[in-house]
């Protein structure tokens, strides 16, 4: 079942959903009863063989040439005893670690060797309840398809859990528990037992305890394997370009053997109790930055099996984002000490679902915050929802329905699969859009007004209520007891409030436009199939028509000049105004008014000013281009100037950054960008300080100043484009922009990386853990050649990064090893290679990883790690060039750094002139260690 328009809460996400009475919903032309069960959608192959393993088969070509495989297990941690406490998420590891037809790590190497990157595309996660595997292969390779059986056929019964792979193992999950610890965590540990009942869930979560990691015998994960992975707990999920009736045959030849391998145990359903209780829970850490505060109602599951589901399920969809528009719109109340508020429904965990409201609140008025927060959901209990927001809520709904129905045939196979899994894993209906609309359409249309207001009112009963807050430790001293915060919430129920009125309006964006334009030059690009047009102001348009997708139009325009053209005392009002912008309204409408007005519709537009560009980007689909492109007239041309949003604004930056030095992340993110780039006051951490510098006025004249030239601006559009009504829209919009001609340009402020070797430790924290980030690069001519060679030479250094720390060691978890290269304002390249790891073992790593780049200087990569990397960019280059964001990103890198165009042929071309002896030399030529910046973040002493 998709989800639609489901906010996030803070901290938890927790939503939740409550159903009604079930009832016959009619319309017109469609009779649906509220017992018939949901069937799964017509377009999916399902079938279950005799063992019990079931399988979901779709045939689905976007992207082209490709399917995802899931192997799903209705296996998790759950099911654990307390001498195996940790092992089902082990268990998901030795999956990798050898099974009959790939012993040892034949299984990555071989799939890196089809291009299938181990943790980007191979992947797989363990929960409380179900482990899942997933696998997406190219499709044009048969010898691949086969194997791609036999290793799941692996993972469901032939593990081989050798003992020794075992024992390596168990360094490399502590590792990844090592990486966990954090205030979250610290926090997690203290409410979840409260949260959850103290049910079993509890005491199961995933990653277990170095009790159990450190000391079990392996016989314990061979029961827990024997008795779990079996075929009456197992499904198959395959979507993508393929022949359904040869991967029926093939699943059936694959697993049909599957046997029954310990002991035949029921699975057994656990539950969370719903007591009655009301619970409360304060806490404070001294690396907490903000303060949180979460009111959550539990309530039984909603099951989503039949008509009378969907329709509550429906119901609280809407009300999901009436309330997201409430809170909106409340966080702009002048002096609110709520900061960011909401409020939702969604489900929480095993056979709960919940209702939560949740806000960031200003640290000394804690008081005025939680009631800010509650006033809402009182006044709205009180009052109820108007009917412009209900019908503003249904509109959205059906037409994002209508949206997902037009890109029926161009929807990933990733998103049909995953929803496949939720069907197994879940019981969660999968009907298929179609019946998803007509369902929709009928229960819309009986939604009322006092529905919403029963189901809040439902759903608010003050039963089975957790209050959880979290704030920093130096205001500890302030926080408040239960019996205060209950006689808060009373307080505002006892007020006089007042129904909020619905402010209606007709006014446009725009009241008027300037004479339109007109385009005075095309040239087309027949290797890339787009054309440049340039209108009679100077400004460029680039039109790249594709058909990926039925309905999707993206752009972006961007011009030279950025903050680099202003001083310091400038560059925080330069470099803020555009979230200012965005949070003040455009034209003749508020924030509130342009909110409203653009609910139904897919017309979004962000200016932006960086470091040396300034424009806008944006999305929309045919239907509302005309409204994006007013909008992009609007922000550059009539920006609002709202002194109650900047304060809001600010205000959640104040928040955001007040206790930010007791945050170990943040002190080490400020400390490496600060040495990086040699203390320079453009790059480095936010501040109280920096905030005092933001000018409004200031901002917006500076904002004006970087949009008032249209002729300097190159326009980008990539997608489903019909020309013919584009051009004059163009021309209208875009052709009628001020042109002034001042072809400026930025300036180079000579901001780069620092030279030579630097090493600095930072001490803070008190988990045992430490983070080190290593940084090579320097300043370089850029080449394309050169900057291939350099992306291979990554690709190849994460394979071997990965081998020695992780799997030879045991001592990291996931080291990431990434590459950055610029031709403006001045050319500079960056490697760096970050990990966690043990304090201890700091030295030891960073010399093992340091090493690594040794041997590519010294001997060169090998023949094969060169071949994975090869075929992994074929792989990726035709997955990417089939999506919108691919071309959009291509051609506006290219005009923006001034490289030449360049064919998919060619870049093909130039990838096999790579060799081993072509990294070599490039390794030894820019990896040379001569700029090395080695930072690590160490527990406090």
């Amino acid at each position: 079942m998709r989800k639609i328009n489901i906010i996030l809460i803070l901290s938890l996400t927790f939503l939740v959903q409550f159903a009604f009475g079930q009832k016959q919903v009619t319309d017109e032309s469609i009779t649906l009863n509220s017992e018939t069960r949901l069937s799964l959608d017509p377009n999916v192959r399902t079938g279950e063989l005799k063992n019990g393993f079931r399988y979901f088969i779709r045939q689905n070509t976007t992207p082209k040439g490709k399917a995802v495989f899931y192997f799903a297990n209705k296996v998790g941690s759950i099911l654990e005893t307390e001498e195996q406490l940790g092992l089902a998420h082990f268990m998901e590891h030795m999956n990798f670690n050898g099974t009959k037809s790939f012993p040892k790590n034949q299984l990555v190497d071989y799939l890196q060797t089809a291009g299938i990157r181990f943790g980007a595309d191979l992947n797989a996660y363990t929960s409380f309840d179900e482990t899942i595997y997933q696998l997406p292969i190219p499709t044009d390779d048969p010898e691949l398809i086969e194997n791609t059986f036999k290793i799941i056929r692996g993972w469901a019964g032939e593990a081989l859990l050798d003992h020794d792979e075992i024992d390596k193992e168990r360094g490399i999950i502590l590792e990844e528990k090592r990486g966990l610890k954090s205030v979250e965590q610290r926090m997690q540990e203290q409410y979840f037992p409260l949260l959850l009942n103290h049910s079993r869930y509890a005491a199961r979560i995933p990653i277990g305890t170095e009790e159990v990691l450190i000391n079990f015998k392996p016989q314990e994960i061979e029961n827990f394997y024997r008795d779990w992975y079996r075929p009456d707990l197992q499904a198959l999920i395959i979507v993508g370009d393929i022949d359904v009736d040869d991967m029926e045959e093939k699943i059936k030849k694959e697993f049909s053997s599957l046997k029954q391998r310990g002991k035949n145990t029921p699975r057994q359903s656990y539950k969370i109790p719903l007591t009655g209780k009301n619970q409360f829970i304060a806490l404070t850490d001294a690396e907490q930055t903000a303060v949180q505060w979460q009111m959550i109602f539990k309530h039984p599951k909603l099951e989503l099996l039949t008509v009378g589901d969907y329709q509550t399920h429906l119901s609280h969809i809407i009300l999901n984002m009436l309330l997201a528009q409430r809170y909106a719109q409340a966080r702009l109340i002048p002096n609110s000490a709520m900061l960011q508020g909401t409020a939702g429904i969604n489900k929480f965990m095993a056979n709960v679902d919940a209702f939560t409201v949740s806000s960031s609140l200003k640290q000394g008025e804690i008081e005025a915050g939680v009631k800010d927060t509650w006033r809402e959901i009182v006044r709205l209990k009180k009052f109820g929802f108007t009917e412009a927001e209900l019908s503003r809520a249904k509109e959205n709904h059906l037409k994002s329905l209508d949206g997902l129905l037009k890109e029926m045939n161009k929807t990933s196979s990733e998103t049909y699969a995953k929803e496949y899994v939720q069907y197994f894993t879940n019981d969660e209906a999968s009907p298929g859009i179609e019946k998803e609309q007509q369902l929709s359409k009928a229960a819309l249309a009986k939604i009322q007004l006092a529905d919403l207001h029963a189901l809040l009112d439902e759903l608010t009963q003050n039963a089975n209520r957790d209050i959880i807050l979290l704030a920093p430790e130096n205001v500890k001293s302030a926080l408040p007891t239960e019996e205060s915060i209950y006689a808060w919430l009373q307080q505002v129920e006892d007020e006089d409030l007042e129904q909020q009125v619905e402010n209606t309006t007709d006014k446009k964006i725009l009241s008027s436009l300037p004479p339109a334009g007109k385009i005075v030059a095309e040239e087309y690009n027949p290797e890339l199939n787009f054309t440049t047009l340039t209108l009679s102001n100077g400004l460029k348009v680039v039109l790249k028509p594709t058909d990926f997708k039925s309905d999707e139009i993206l752009f972006t325009a961007f011009a030279q000049g950025g903050t680099s053209l202003y001083s310091d005392a400038d560059y925080q009002s330069a470099a803020n105004v555009a979230s200012l912008v965005l949070s003040s309204g455009i034209g003749n409408l508020d924030i509130n008014e342009l909110t409203k007005l653009l609910t139904a519709k897919k017309a979004r537009v962000n200016p932006y000013i960086s470091s040396i560009f300034q424009g806008v980007t944006g999305t929309t689909g045919e239907e509302d281009l005309e409204t994006a492109l007013e909008l992009t007239h609007a922000y550059f041309t009539q920006p609002r100037k709202d002194q109650v949003a900047f304060k809001k604004v600010i205000d959640l930056a104040y928040a955001s950054i007040a206790n930010r030095e007791n945050d170990p992340k943040s002190v080490f993110q400020d400390s490496m960008l600060s040495t990086v780039y040699s203390y320079n006051f453009r790059m480095s951490g936010p501040s109280i300080e920096k905030l005092a510098r933001i000018d409004l006025d200031r901002a917006y004249e500076i904002y004006k100043e970087r949009f008032e030239d249209a002729s300097n601006f190159t326009f980008v559009f990539v997608g489903s484009l019909d020309t013919v009504v584009l051009k004059p829209l163009i021309e209208k919009y875009l052709g009628s922009l001020t042109a002034l001609n001042k072809n400026e340009q930025f300036q180079d402020l000579n901001i780069s990386p620092a030279k030579g070797r630097i090493t600095k430790n930072i001490y803070k924290g008190k988990e045992d853990k430490a983070t080190v980030s290593l940084i090579l690069g320097g300043d370089w001519a850029y080449s394309r050649e050169v900057n291939l060679n350099l992306t291979a030479l990554k690709e190849i250094l994460q394979i071997r990064v990965l081998e020695r720390l992780r799997e030879e060691e045991s001592g990291v978890y996931s080291p990431q090893v990434s590459f950055s290269s610029g031709k403006y304002p001045s050319p500079i390249y960056q490697y760096s290679i970050a990990f966690t790891c043990a304090p201890e073992n700091v030295d030891n790593l960073i010399a093992s990883a340091l090493d690594e780049i040794e041997e590519l200087k010294i001997t060169g990569p090998s023949q094969i790690n060169l071949e994975k990397f090869k075929t992994e960019f074929k792989r990726t280059l035709e997955a990417n060039s089939q999506t919108n964001n691919y071309w959009l990103s291509l051609i506006s890198t290219c005009l923006q750094q001034d490289i030449p165009f360049r064919s998919m042929e060619e870049s093909l071309k130039q990838l096999e002139t790579l060799t081993p002896s072509s990294l070599q030399q490039v390794a030894q030529t820019y990896l040379t260690g001569e700029n090395l910046i080695r930072m690590v973040l160490l527990p406090e002493k």
